[in-house]
């Protein structure tokens, strides 16, 4: 499969979970295919791949929990992104089992925020990692 730069350049793409390993290896990607990234994600450890990489200075982000729906539909409205990638997840197995009710909260509520906000709006594309 041949990744066409002239698809993805000047998109607007929204990476939920872009502070993550995956989001940021993503955002990297999309970066050298010239689109416009977009992130909303909790905010990265110290030493994180996505400081190390210094993507706060290559992209737009805003620091928010998937579960706060107000908070994400007003970044979704303000950034009208043209394709949503959500990553946003807790998908450490030994913390589900600490906290059950955050891992579900998070991985469930953040799907369905999403959804609710692009039912409402005129979203293109949307691709889950779930």
């Amino acid at each position: 499969m041949k990744i066409e730069k002239k698809f993805w350049k000047n998109k607007k793409i929204l990476i939920t979970g872009i502070t993550g390993f995956k989001g940021s290896w993503l955002s990297v990607l999309l970066l050298k295919l010239e689109s416009n990234v977009y992130g909303y994600a909790l905010k990265p450890n110290k030493e994180s791949l996505f400081n190390i990489l210094k993507l706060k200075k290559k992209i737009n982000i805003c620091y928010g929990d998937i579960r706060n729906y107000e908070k994400l539909e007003t970044y979704l409205l303000k950034i009208k992104p043209d394709i949503i990638i959500h990553m946003a997840a807790q998908t450490l197995v030994i913390e589900s089992y600490k906290n059950p009710i955050y891992n579900f909260e998070t991985n469930i509520l953040g799907v369905i925020n999403l959804f609710e906000i692009i039912k409402k709006k005129y979203l293109k594309s949307i691709v889950l990692n779930i």
